[in-house]
């Protein structure tokens, strides 16, 4: 408990500065995972690092990564779908492009928070398979006029 209350003011900060004026669940998730160090799984935030101390940014970023994880899960498929949508269209490029791009190279595998749960991971990983596939198609349909 005292954990929660000492990241708090962090958490807050964050949400307020940070995750607000990004418009979606997804583009949030892809962001929060951009700030980890793949060699060392730390979350690297200038502006959070200058404010508050260095151990309590780790534990609030980290925090707001699961907390983002599970709320784009705990959405219904549909509502996923659209969500990815509305992110990959926000990228640079043509979204036929990104979908490819991403289903191809599955740059989605690094979104997680690294102690996810392995099931949950799956779920994951098994969801924006399959709308990733289902956005390709639509934008496969579209572009041959049928």
């Amino acid at each position: 408990m005292d954990e929660i209350l000492r990241i708090q003011p962090i958490v807050r900060d964050f949400a307020e500065t940070t995750l607000a004026a990004i418009p979606n669940v997804l583009a949030r998730l892809t962001y929060i995972a951009s700030l980890r160090d793949l060699s060392s799984g730390k979350y690297e935030h200038s502006g959070l690092s200058v404010v508050y101390p260095a151990d309590a940014v780790q534990e609030a970023l980290k925090f707001c990564h699961q907390e983002i994880f599970s709320r784009f899960l705990e959405m219904p498929l549909s509502v996923q779908e659209q969500d990815l949508s509305e992110c990959l269209e926000g990228m640079p490029g043509p979204i036929a492009a990104t979908v490819v791009h991403w289903r191809q190279l599955e740059a989605y595998r690094i979104l997680p928070p690294e102690d996810a749960p392995d099931y949950l991971r799956e779920l994951f990983f098994s969801n924006l398979r399959v709308l990733l596939e289902i956005l390709d198609s639509q934008r496969s349909t579209t572009r041959s006029g049928g």
